[in-house]
């Protein structure tokens, strides 16, 4: 779906993230892991179109990435990104409708196809049932699934999601990926996601990226991912595996 091709991309002077090829978006979901400042969330707004590579070139489905307009890139991808915005005196039901603009634009007619897309995305994401409470009044996970009924209702193929547990509690955490997995095999969209937790990745993800200085240090199955040695060489820590009920899970050794 992406491809990247000798990107560069520098912050005051130094190199945040530099790789030489790689293709993003072929899987179910892809989780990007990696320290703070290893380059995650530059790589993701790379592929959201909200910044551009110093060098190198991105296609995406075989054509330049920065080609489309805004519209028709919005009905291929969506974008949730890491800190959201407050949206004061909307209700859960129309943030969602947000999501429509890629097809109706900001003043086109309401359709019966943008309301039964608006209606699927809460019913996936099980916020039909607060549609009509004010989305800024939301608990964090209840907030974190609104937003996503509006990457939904989107109906773009490929969702893009910075850190979007970072500020969950652990269950509420599980809830959101869960929904993710569920999004990506139930509806066929792929996800790209970056995290920080690495037994959330390992449990929900069918594929691994992991950065280190802006470089990808590993890529592959989430099974391969959990090796002491690699753990160890990407986060500069000891880490051993326990066996928990759902599989192996690392733990600060």
């Amino acid at each position: 779906m992406f491809e990247l091709r000798d990107i560069s991309k520098r912050h005051g002077g130094r190199e945040v993230l530099g790789i030489d090829r790689l293709s993003l978006g072929g899987e179910g979901v892809t989780a990007i892991l990696g320290q703070n400042g290893s380059g995650k969330s530059t790589l993701l707004s790379l592929l959201a179109r909200q910044a551009r590579p110093d060098t190198g070139e991105i296609d995406l489905s075989g054509a330049p990435l920065a080609g489309p307009g805004q519209r028709a890139f919005a009905r291929q991808v969506a974008y949730l990104p890491q800190r959201l915005p407050p949206v004061p005196g909307l209700t859960v039901r129309e943030l969602a409708g947000l999501g429509r603009f890629a097809w109706r634009g900001a003043f086109g007619r309401w359709t019966v196809e943008d309301r039964a897309a608006v209606e699927t995305g809460l019913a996936e994401t099980g916020a039909t049932g607060f549609a009509d409470t004010l989305a800024d009044d939301l608990s964090g996970g209840e907030r974190q699934r609104a937003w996503i009924s509006m990457l939904l209702a989107q109906d773009a193929p490929v969702l893009l999601l910075d850190e979007p547990t970072a500020a969950l509690d652990l269950a509420h955490a599980y809830e959101v990926m869960a929904l993710l997995r569920r999004t990506s095999r139930d509806g066929g969209r792929k996800v790209i996601v970056v995290l920080h937790d690495v037994n959330l990745a390992t449990r929900f993800s069918d594929r691994i990226v992991a950065l280190r200085g802006g470089e990808v240090a590993f890529d592959g199955a989430p099974g391969d991912f959990l090796a002491p040695g690699t753990l160890r060489t990407l986060y500069d820590i000891e880490m051993a595996l326990v066996e928990g009920p759902s599989g192996p899970v690392a733990v600060v050794a």
